[in-house]
């Protein structure tokens, strides 16, 4: 397995802990969410929906564990690619569509994460392709 790849596995069980942690703040104090992410309106976030964002970013966090775990799967790497790209469109559509989240530390970290990870595994598309093409090239001079 190529070096990118093991940092890339290391990224995502990283970001997965830090999720996790996430899921026990939204659980723990819907406050969080209020002053951290949407800030832009505070009234509109309470309990119900502070659980319900901890449940998905802790779906999230599994997926990309899964995938740090079992990085060659091409199934699972598509759908954790794809919960990178949720997250982003999700906090992209809060502070420009929606206007609930305004642009703060809260939120550009984790639409810098979601941008890096997406770069990042569209870069390891190309780490797992190379071992494929070589193998495939070995047999061809085999024959």
């Amino acid at each position: 397995m190529s070096r990118f790849l093991n940092l890339l596995r290391s990224w995502l069980v990283m970001v997965s802990v830090i999720a996790v942690g996430n899921t026990v703040q939204s659980f723990r104090d819907h406050s969080f969410l209020s002053e951290k992410l949407y800030t832009g309106t505070p009234d509109y976030v309470n309990g119900l929906q502070a659980r319900t964002f901890g449940i998905w970013t802790l779906l999230s966090s599994i997926i990309r564990c899964a995938c740090a775990i079992d990085i060659q799967n091409r199934t699972l790497y598509h759908i954790t690619l794809w919960t990178f790209f949720l997250a982003l469109g999700h906090f992209l559509s809060e502070a420009f569509i929606y206007k609930t989240a305004a642009l703060t530390i809260g939120v550009m970290a984790p639409l810098f994460v979601a941008g890096f990870s997406i770069v990042a595994m569209l870069i390891g598309f190309q780490c797992m392709a190379e071992p494929q093409e070589v193998s495939g090239a070995r047999q061809k001079k085999r024959n």
